[in-house]
């Protein structure tokens, strides 16, 4: 499951790269580690179903993936040549295509190639094998970007200590326009912030982002299929671009920003060696000063500068900055607990409770929390920094538990005081001697159920008994209902219902009352009265001596 989502996230980067961005399918390819044949195939599926970019926000993963592969025609099948052994076999004396082309179909019959097609494919193979060339960069196209080995000193003005600071370095492919800055770290958010500052130095956007593969940057690093962390990926795709990150060992693949590097080195950080900084913002003036300098130098062998050279070749082809800046966003996966809750940075958040047991994508800023399930978001929360706290929407909650949660002691509070005070009294007496809150929330919903069976005024009536009597439990209250009890006002004074529970009371204090003569009663009282509740022994007290 985890890798179909995965390669539905690579089908969604190949549909924007396509649509939105406009690069070819050699370089998708190369951008999200897939075969140029898979980004042709998803880009004439989309095509033919009638997509663009962007898609349409309720068609989530599942509904993507259906769309283009559920109804997919089978195509022809043709038995496919050993190419490397054909490469061997050409270095034989005398050995030509059409001979092993008369080979292979002498093999396959009709399901070999035409001799046309089966030469170009090995052409094909052949242009895929290790040769060295000189890069073409396009107008625009690409920025080049590493961190410099070496770093410059900073000084704490307070304490003296001495931090080293880290030197980020960005170079187009055409003008070779440069970007340098300093950083305290190299870390997910420095990488993150001096990217931003480098396209707003730029004022505009290249299509492709050519990194080192430090870990901030790439979560994998692999010659073949490099992935992107979550949070710079989320970083290009605001911006409209594709990472393609550099091989590993492979320094030609970055050659215009190792060079960019040796020039920093020479013309910017070896003319401030002898020059002493306090902070890190002092140091990113002095070196925006010499950075000025250093793209208005004059090429040694072509026209113009570095600086003419943006203007004129770099700018115009180049996208620009989008309306707002990326706001940094750090990911993570969590599971739904079984309380539909995610946990993030040690606080949990509220998701759909169909979501139970699910795997979500988790999305923080400084501000907010989102989750996403399948590229769907699913839940929105305002960020709290409160460990091992809740964030609850109620509409996450199932039926039952929004039901639940809308009883609180105030509310309860008011409702017993709606009736009377005596009732009021009794309810609060739940709230404040269980051991748990909702212990007292289920009983004074039980109160609440009595005055739907014997209405509200022998409801109070009772409460008063109890109170009176100094037992005002649930139990209590139902036995001097069923034994109509409610009803002879004369066996407890009309005492004041607030000085009845200043004292403290429990479920073994029966009060002065208790041992009065009972009232005289029908026969049909006695048999109101349930013979196997505990407290059924109220329409006789005496009777349990």
């Amino acid at each position: 499951m985890p890798a179909r989502r995965s390669a539905m996230r690579k089908i969604r980067d190949v549909l924007r790269l396509k649509f939105e961005v406009g690069l070819s399918h050699q370089k998708i390819a190369a951008a999200t580690g897939m075969s140029k044949g898979a980004v042709t195939n998803a880009v004439r599926r989309a095509l033919q179903r009638g997509l663009s970019w962007p898609l349409p926000v309720e068609l989530d993963d599942s509904r993507l993936e259906a769309m283009l592969y559920a109804q997919a025609a089978p195509r022809a099948r043709y038995a496919q040549p050993d190419y490397g052994l054909m490469h061997q076999e050409l270095k034989r004396k005398g050995v030509t295509l059409q001979l092993l082309w008369e080979e292979y179909a002498a093999a396959h019959g009709e399901h070999a190639y035409r001799y046309s097609q089966f030469c170009a494919h090995y052409h094909a193979y052949r242009g895929t094998l290790a040769r060295s060339m000189r890069q073409v960069h396009r107008a625009g196209e690409k920025v080049f970007i590493d961190y410099s080995g070496d770093t410059v000193a900073v000084i704490d003005p307070k304490s003296g200590e001495i931090r080293a600071a880290e030197i980020f370095v960005a170079t187009l492919g055409a003008s070779k326009y440069t970007y340098a800055e300093a950083t305290w770290t190299q870390t997910l958010p420095d990488w993150i912030g001096s990217h931003i500052r480098m396209l707003e130095f730029f004022g505009s956007v290249p299509s492709l982002w050519v990194p080192d593969n430090l870990k901030s940057a790439i979560k994998k690093a692999c010659r073949y299929e490099p992935e992107a962390t979550s949070t710079y990926g989320d970083c290009a795709r605001h911006y409209g671009a594709a990472i393609l990150p550099a091989r590993p060992y492979h320094a030609k693949d970055k050659a215009a920003v190792e060079m960019s590097v040796l020039v920093v080195q020479r013309w910017i950080l070896a003319r401030l060696r002898n020059r002493q900084f306090f902070s890190l913002r002092e140091l990113n003036v002095a070196i925006a000063e010499l950075l000025v300098e250093l793209n208005r130098r004059p090429f040694k062998k072509l026209p113009g500068c570095r600086a003419e050279a943006f203007e004129s070749i770099d700018r115009p082809a180049m996208k620009p900055l989008p309306a707002t800046r990326y706001e940094y966003a750090a990911w993570l996966k969590a599971k739904v607990g079984i309380d539909y809750h995610a946990q993030a940075d040690g606080h949990y958040y509220s998701v759909p409770h169909a979501l139970v047991g699910e795997h979500v994508m988790v999305r923080m800023t400084d501000t907010t929390v989102e989750c996403f399930f399948k590229g769907t978001r699913v839940a929105a929360h305002v960020r709290s920094h409160l460990k091992g706290q809740h964030t609850t929407l109620e509409e996450h909650m199932p039926s039952a538990h929004r039901k639940h949660m809308k009883w609180t002691p105030g509310r309860l509070l008011n409702w017993g005081q709606n009736i009377g005070a005596g009732t009021r009294a009794v309810v609060q007496w739940q709230l404040e001697n269980r051991p748990h809150p909702e212990q007292g929330y289920r009983a004074c919903l039980g109160l609440l159920n009595l005055s739907k069976t014997y209405g509200e005024e022998r409801l109070e009536a009772a409460c008063r008994r109890a109170l009176a009597i100094g037992s005002p439990t649930r139990k209590r209250i139902i036995a001097i209902l069923k034994a109509r009890l409610d009803q002879h006002p004369d066996l407890f004074p009309a005492a004041d219902t607030a000085a009845a529970t200043a004292v403290r009371i429990h479920a073994n204090v029966r009060g002065a009352d208790y041992f009065r003569d009972p009232p005289t009663t029908t026969p049909t009282d006695h048999q109101s009265a349930d013979p196997g509740d505990d407290d059924s022994c109220l329409s006789n007290p005496r009777s349990i001596h």
